[in-house]
C-alpha cells in the first residue's frame, strides 16, 4: 500500500509542480476571453506531461546508485563479483546491447536495471539475491534484466507515462472549466479563475489515478516480455521459471518508489490492478506456454 500510494503522489506531484512553474513562467495562456484556447492547452499539457517523465528518465541511474546505495563493480575483488560481471557481460553480448554497469546493493530479494540509454545502462542485484538463489536461478534474473534493457523498456515506460500524463493535464482543464461554466451561468461576464484551478488541480489528481492504471497495466506486460527474453537469452525457460517459483515464496525487497517498475518482483496484494508486476503464478504460466 505504501509503494502504491507514494507512486501515486510522486507521479502527480510532478506534474502540479510543472503546472505551478508553467503558470509562474506566465506559459499558461490557455484561459482567454472566449473560453479555452485549445491549441495552446495541448502544448501547455504537452510540455507538462512530458518534462516529469524526460527528466526521471535522465537522472534514472545516478538516482538508482543513490537511493539504493549501490556499488558498481569496477573492479571484481571476488569470485562472486567475477561471476557476475562476465555473466552480465556474456548475456549482453547475446543481447546485442553495450556491456551495462553492474551493481550490488545490500537488501532483501531483488534486482533491477535501469538508465536513459540502452547502450549506457545499470544491472543491480541486492545481496539478499546473491545469497538466496542458486548461480542459475541469479542468471535468469540477470537475463530478466538485460531482457529489459534490450527491449529498450525505460524509454518505452517514459514515453507511456508522458502520453498518459499530457491526457490528464489536457482532460483535467476541460473538465474544470466545463464546472466552473457550468457554476457560473448565470453570469455572462465570468471570467475563469481560482474556482477553475482549484478544481483542475482535483481533476489531475482524480485522473492521475486512473491514468496509472493504464502504466502499470503497460509495466506488467513488459515483465511477460522481460521473462520470455530471459528464457531466450539462456535458451532454456526453465532457470527463469525456477527464480520465479523462488521469489514467490519470498518476500520481495522494497525498493524506493522510483525503482519500483524496474525491479524482478513486486508484492501486488489487494491493489493487483497499480501493481507493476503481474503475480508469479501468471508468470510461470506465460513462461510454461512458451515454444
Amino acid at each position: 500500500m505504501k509503494r502504491i500510494v507514494l507512486f501515486l503522489a510522486t507521479n502527480i506531484a510532478v506534474m502540479l509542480v510543472m503546472t505551478v512553474i508553467l503558470s509562474m513562467l506566465g506559459v499558461n495562456n490557455y484561459l482567454s476571453a472566449k473560453g479555452l484556447n485549445l491549441g495552446a492547452l495541448a502544448v501547455f499539457s504537452l510540455v507538462v506531461g512530458f518534462t516529469g517523465s524526460i527528466f526521471s528518465l535522465l537522472i534514472s541511474k545516478p538516482m538508482a546508485k543513490w537511493s539504493t546505495g549501490a556499488r558498481v563493480i569496477d573492479n571484481p575483488s571476488s569470485s562472486t563479483e567475477f561471476w557476475l560481471v562476465s555473466t552480465v557481460k556474456t548475456l549482453s553480448e547475446r543481447a546485442g546491447i553495450a556491456m551495462p554497469e553492474v551493481a550490488v546493493y545490500n537488501g532483501e530479494p531483488n534486482a533491477f536495471a535501469t538508465g536513459a540509454f540502452k547502450n549506457s545502462a545499470l544491472v543491480a542485484v541486492s545481496t539478499g539475491l546473491l545469497e538466496s538463489m542458486t548461480k542459475e536461478e541469479v542468471e535468469a534474473v540477470l537475463g530478466h534484466e538485460v531482457a529489459h534493457i534490450a527491449n529498450g523498456d525505460m524509454v518505452t515506460m517514459t514515453l507511456i507515462q508522458g502520453v498518459v500524463n499530457t491526457f490528464v493535464v489536457f482532460l483535467s482543464r476541460i473538465a474544470a472549466y466545463a464546472v466552473d461554466s457550468f457554476l457560473s451561468k448565470n453570469d455572462e461576464n465570468h471570467t475563469p479563475g481560482i474556482g477553475f484551478h482549484i478544481a483542475s488541480f482535483v481533476f489531475q489528481i482524480l485522473f492521475g489515478i486512473g491514468a496509472s492504471l493504464i502504466v502499470a497495466w503497460f509495466s506488467r506486460q513488459r515483465e511477460f516480455r522481460a521473462d520470455a527474453g530471459a528464457a531466450k537469452l539462456l535458451g532454456d525457460r526453465q532457470p527463469m521459471i525456477n527464480a520465479l517459483a523462488r521469489l514467490g515464496g519470498m518476500a520481495p525487497g522494497e525498493l524506493p518508489q522510483s525503482m519500483a517498475a524496474v525491479g524482478i518482483s513486486d508484492k501486488p496484494g489487494w491493489a493487483e490492478l497499480f501493481s507493476t508486476h503481474p503475480p508469479m503464478a501468471q508468470r510461470i504460466a506465460a513462461l510454461q506456454q512458451l515454444r
